[in-house]
Formats: structure tokens, C-alpha cells, sequence
């Protein structure tokens, strides 16, 4: 026993190095969490495998098991045929070059730095003194043409300040109506609501802009009303943080709270509209940190062309060159979802120096150019763990079996190089390294997403410009908080994400006692 158990820890370290040399985070190993195996990622369910992955859960990959070369290899053909295709048995060794940048925040911020400093890193009082200024004007363009609001006076810069922190608030008591707080029920806040009157903050909810009027030059661009936010929001990614070499492309975890799903009755469902936008991310697989954003519209036009495309590999890879843009060059790695990983899209970006590892689907992928004898399943029994690969040139499509076949495409892993995937109920299970990695970062992901969404913004306007604002909102608080997290601020006080949220929202409020609920 103490001989297993001594086995068992040294697998554990072996794994640990493996994975930081990886640079994936601890927590990959369910040390803080529940079983791994519970992960969609670690799934091992009959119909979890590739061709049956979801786009609403880009985690449902089922990525973790096992390699053996000594049985046949699913779907195999003739290796005449592999060879017409371009595609071998013969594999070679190949190495990624170095990261061309470094990683983590680009400024040093103090240890007495306050959750406004952190979240002004990304909507500095330029932009808020924006909104003012928009509202303002749209407040006076809608008295004109509908007649005059008597209870109206100009918003200023604090009073924004003091409307932003009651929304955010929805997010940190998890209140969809952010007018509960002037109530007498059980999401009120007698604490903030004297800060503000509720009859003032309807009025600036009614006024609200962050671009009040249509730019003669901005055309029929259908999230004019956010652009600028939007275009500021970005730069302030980009300038505020460096991710690590190993990033994800992703739509986010942005769907209703499952709590209020299921206490809603039919009739407020079917009231509830349906989101008519889809925003996908470039996020650090390191830290969570969302370095890029982009936002797409389902309905109407929108920018770069993307309405006009009904096909959705075609659609998703072009969002992942606009999510990329800005990585040429520097030899980062990126993993992808069934409906962008393609052939062609990865030979584009190794041109560029972006390396990619992403999951197969034969409904949802662009399998032009792939080996169809890897894209078939064989009625033969396998074995769990079972997997084959076949090369050409820098490229990698692994085909590998765990109660389903799951298939990679891959320029960023070695194939001739094993790993193992830990699981605490199964064991040590090996299998190539391009599985490892995909399991191993994005399962991160998984996790982030589930602990920081239940952070979003609860408030649920109507309007796609301020769902998408909300949202963006969102973002850039969690984003202010990882930073947190990594300065000395964070050292100095330790807070969590519930408290460093309830800090912001009394900050913006202009409280003195800023001090959260412990």
C-alpha cells in the first residue's frame, strides 16, 4: 500500500512538472475542485467524442485518455491510400521556436492600489466622462422632438460613476433587477440606495448613451452605439496585459443564471428575448485573462463582412484571423473548438508563426484536406486509450479513443511525444501530448469560466447595444481583478472575487467606508 501510494505521488510530480513546463495552473489537477472527471473534457461517456461536441459548450471535448500504437488504428486504411492523400505513418519530431514575448501585466501597480485603480485600467474616467457627455446630449435631442422632462438635470461624471457601480452591483448580490435595491425585499440595500434616489437612476437608465447619434461616416455598422467603448475596451487589453505563449479561442460562458432559469415560470421564459449577438474571446490559458474580444451579430449587418456568411466554419475562421490579428510573429500557441479548427486556417497561421492544437468534429469542422480514413469510425472493438496519427509535413491529426473517437489537428505538439492525463478515479492514463495540453488548457478555461461568470452583470436590458456594454462591463471587471491578483495590492489585502466586487461598487458609489463584507 505504501508502495502504491509512493507510486502515486511520484506520478503526480512527474505529471506536475510536465504540466508547468506547460505553463497551466494547478488547479488543471482538481486539487481545489471536484473530480476531474466530472470535466466535460475528462468525459467518458459512450456519446461524449468528438462529432457529438456542442458549440454552446466549446468544453465538451472529452480530451484526456489514452495511446497505444500496438492495435490498429481506427478507421485504418491502406497506407497507399494515406500516402495519396499526402498524410503518413511515418512521424517525425518537431519543437515549436521560443516565445517571442514575454507575459503578464505590463505596469507595476502599488500594494495601496484600490479595485477602481485596477478597473480604470480598462474604463478610465475619459470614457466614462464620455457617457456623460452622450447622455447628456441624447437626453436633450429626445426633449426636443417628445417634449420636456421636468425631472431632468445634466448626469454628471460622478452620477455616471454612481449608475455604473448600482448595475455592477446585480453581479456581486446576483439581483436581476437592479431597482431591487430601493425595495423592501430581500435583494435591497438601504447601504448604497441612499447614495442615489431610484426616481434619478430611472432617469438616467432612460438617457443612457455611450453614443448618442449615428457618425455620418459610421454607416449602417449595427453596434455604432458601443464602438468607441469598444475600440477603447480593446487597446486597453492589448496595453495592459501580455498572455503567456498558450491561448484559447472561445465564446464565454455568458447564458441565464441556471438558478433563475429554474425558478422562471414558462410564461417569463418565452418573454425572455433571445441574445442576437455571439462574442468570442482570445483568453490566456495561463490566467484566464481575456486579451481580445469580438463581438458578432446574428442578425443585421455588422462590420468586416461577417453577416453575409451563413457558413459557420467559414464565419468562425474568419473571427479567429480578427482574434489573432495581433499575434503574428511571435510563435504563440492556440487552442480551438471543432468549428474553427480546419486544415487550411491552421497552414495560414503557421505562416504567420501562430501554432494551433484543435479539436476535430466531422459536422462542425472544415475537413478539406484531411485523411478521410481518419475521419471514419471503425465497427471493430477498440480498446480505451487506442490511437493512431498520421503526419504531413509540420501537421499532426491524431485520432484517439475513449468510449468514443475523438480526433486533433495539430501543429503546436510533437506526435511522437506521450503524456498522461491524471484522473483521480481512473488513474494515470497516457496519451499523446497534443491530448494533454488540449485537456490540460482548456479544461482552465472550463473552470474559469465557471467560477467568474457567476460575476456578470445580472442586469438584462432589452436592447443588443447595452447587452453587449454589460457584458463588455463584465469582462473588464474580471479582467481587473486577475491583475489584482497578481500585484502587490493583492498581498497587502487579500480579498475575494464576491469582495473585491463588492470594493468596486462602493468605490464607484464614492462611499467612505469602502471596506467589504467579510
Amino acid at each position: 500500500m505504501a508502495e502504491c501510494g509512493r507510486r502515486g505521488l511520484s506520478l503526480l510530480e512527474e505529471a506536475r512538472s510536465r504540466y508547468e513546463s506547460l505553463q497551466i495552473s494547478d488547479d488543471v489537477f482538481g486539487e481545489s475542485g471536484d473530480d476531474s472527471s466530472e470535466n466535460p473534457f475528462y468525459s467518458t461517456t459512450g456519446d461524449s467524442n468528438s462529432d457529438n461536441y456542442t458549440e454552446t459548450n466549446p468544453d465538451d471535448a472529452g480530451a484526456g485518455e489514452t495511446r497505444s500504437q500496438s492495435c490498429g488504428p481506427p478507421g485504418s486504411v491502406s497506407n497507399g491510400q494515406a500516402q495519396e492523400e499526402g498524410w503518413s505513418d511515418s512521424l517525425q519530431d518537431l519543437s515549436v521556436p521560443h516565445y517571442q514575448d514575454t507575459h503578464g501585466p505590463t505596469q507595476k501597480m502599488p500594494a495601496t492600489a484600490t479595485a477602481m485603480d485596477f478597473f480604470q485600467l480598462f474604463v478610465p474616467d475619459n470614457v466614462i466622462q464620455n457617457m456623460v457627455t452622450q447622455t447628456n446630449m441624447y437626453a436633450k435631442k429626445y426633449q426636443e422632438r417628445f417634449g420636456s422632462d421636468e425631472g431632468w438635470t445634466n448626469v454628471t461624471l460622478t452620477e455616471m460613476k454612481a449608475f455604473l457601480g448600482y448595475v455592477t452591483s446585480t453581479g456581486v448580490n446576483r439581483c436581476e433587477s437592479v431597482l431591487s435595491i430601493w425595495s423592501s425585499g430581500f435583494f435591497s440595500n438601504r447601504s448604497i440606495a441612499l447614495k442615489m434616489s431610484q426616481a434619478r437612476f430611472e432617469k438616467i437608465l432612460k438617457y443612457f448613451h455611450v453614443v448618442a447619434f449615428r457618425s455620418s461616416q459610421g454607416g449602417s455598422q449595427g453596434l455604432y452605439k458601443i464602438q468607441p467603448f469598444l475600440d477603447s475596451l480593446q487597446q486597453s487589453l492589448a496595453s495592459s496585459f501580455r498572455p503567456s505563449q498558450t491561448q484559447v479561442l472561445h465564446e464565454p460562458l455568458i447564458d441565464e443564471d441556471p438558478v433563475f432559469i429554474s425558478t422562471c415560470t414558462e410564461r417569463e421564459l418565452r418573454k425572455r428575448k433571445k441574445r442576437k449577438f455571439s462574442l468570442w474571446v482570445r483568453q490566456c490559458s495561463s490566467t484566464g485573462f481575456i486579451c481580445q474580444i469580438y463581438v458578432h451579430l446574428k442578425e443585421g449587418p455588422g462590420p468586416d463582412g461577417l453577416d453575409t456568411l451563413k457558413n459557420k466554419p467559414q464565419l468562425h475562421s474568419l473571427v479567429a484571423k480578427q482574434l489573432c490579428q495581433n499575434l503574428a510573429g511571435r510563435n504563440a500557441i492556440i487552442f480551438t473548438g471543432p468549428s474553427i479548427t480546419s486544415l487550411n486556417l491552421f497552414q495560414e497561421f503557421e505562416k504567420q508563426g501562430i501554432y494551433c492544437c484543435g479539436l476535430l468534429s466531422t459536422r462542425k469542422s472544415d475537413c478539406t484536406g484531411l485523411p478521410q480514413s481518419m475521419l471514419i469510425n471503425t465497427e471493430a472493438p477498440q480498446q480505451r486509450g487506442q490511437s493512431h496519427i498520421r503526419m504531413r509535413g509540420n501537421m499532426s491529426i491524431i485520432n484517439w479513443y475513449n468510449k468514443g473517437n475523438f480526433r486533433f489537428l495539430t501543429n503546436a505538439y510533437s506526435p511522437t511525444k506521450e503524456g498522461v492525463i491524471i484522473k483521480r478515479k481512473s488513474g494515470e492514463i497516457p496519451c499523446p501530448l497534443a491530448v494533454e495540453a488540449f485537456a490540460a488548457h482548456l479544461s482552465y478555461i472550463c473552470k474559469y469560466d465557471d467560477k467568474y461568470s457567476k460575476y456578470f452583470i445580472f442586469h438584462k436590458p432589452n436592447k443588443t447595444w447595452q447587452q453587449v456594454f454589460w457584458l463588455t462591463i463584465s469582462i473588464a471587471i474580471n479582467n481587473a481583478y486577475i491583475l489584482y491578483k497578481m500585484s502587490d495590492a493583492y498581498h497587502s489585502k487579500r480579498y475575494s472575487r464576491a469582495q473585491f466586487g463588492e470594493r468596486l461598487v462602493k468605490e464607484l458609489l464614492d462611499m467612505d467606508d469602502c471596506s467589504p463584507t467579510q
